[in-house]
C-alpha cells in the first residue's frame, strides 16, 4: 500500500497535508434571549408542519359529503331496510314477552324478569316457574307472595271454628271461639 493510500485512509489529503480543523457546529446558549429565539424557531418549524391541518380536515368532511351523495339508491334502501328489520325484531320480542306474561298471569314485577331473556323457550319456562311459585304462595297461609308484596289473608275464624267442630276437636274450637271474642272487630 502506498503512502498516499494510507494518508487517505487516515483522513489526510492525497498530497500528505492534514485537513484543516473544522469548527464545531454547536455553540452553547449563554442567555435567556438566545434560548427563547431557539425555542421560537423550533416551534415555528413544528407549527409549519401542521399548518394545513384545518384544510385537510375540511377536505375530509367534504369527501364524506361527496361519498354520502354518491351512495346508490340501493345502498340507502339497504340501510333503511336493516334499520326497519331491527325495529321489527325489537317490537316482536317485546310483544312475545307481554304475551307470555299474560298467558301465565304474571304480575308486573315478575313480567319484568322476562325482559332479560331472549330465548323463547327459556322465557316460557321461567314464566311457568314464576306462575307456579305464585300459585303455591297464594295457597300458603301467611307466606310472602312474590310480586304481590303481601301475605295472603288467613282463613277467617268462623271457617276455622266450623272445621274444628266438624273434626270433633273441641279444644281447638274453644280456643278459636275465645280468640274471636277477644279480637277487636274490624
Amino acid at each position: 500500500m502506498s503512502t498516499e493510500q494510507q494518508g487517505e485512509q487516515n483522513g489526510g489529503q492525497q498530497d500528505g497535508a492534514t485537513p484543516p480543523e473544522q469548527k464545531p457546529s454547536f455553540t452553547p446558549i449563554t442567555s435567556q434571549e438566545e434560548l427563547n429565539k431557539l425555542l421560537s424557531d423550533r416551534l415555528a418549524r413544528e407549527r409549519a408542519k401542521f399548518a394545513d391541518y384545518g384544510d385537510l380536515k375540511a377536505k375530509a368532511a367534504k369527501l364524506d359529503e361527496i361519498e354520502e351523495a354518491n351512495k346508490t339508491e340501493a345502498q340507502k334502501t339497504a340501510e333503511r331496510l336493516a334499520q326497519a328489520e331491527q325495529a321489527a325484531a325489537t317490537a316482536e320480542a317485546r310483544a312475545l314477552r307481554r304475551e307470555v306474561a299474560l298467558e301465565h298471569k304474571l304480575g308486573k314485577d315478575d313480567a319484568a324478569l322476562l325482559d332479560a331473556i331472549t330465548d323463547e323457550d327459556a322465557m316460557r319456562r321461567l314464566a311457568e316457574r314464576l306462575a307456579q311459585q305464585q300459585k303455591a304462595a297464594e295457597t300458603t297461609v301467611g307466606a310472602y307472595v312474590p310480586g304481590m308484596g303481601k301475605s295472603p289473608a288467613a282463613p277467617n275464624l268462623d271457617a276455622q271454628i266450623a272445621e274444628a267442630e266438624a273434626k270433633g276437636d273441641t279444644k281447638t274450637a274453644v280456643a278459636l271461639k275465645t280468640r274471636k271474642l277477644t279480637q277487636p272487630e274490624n
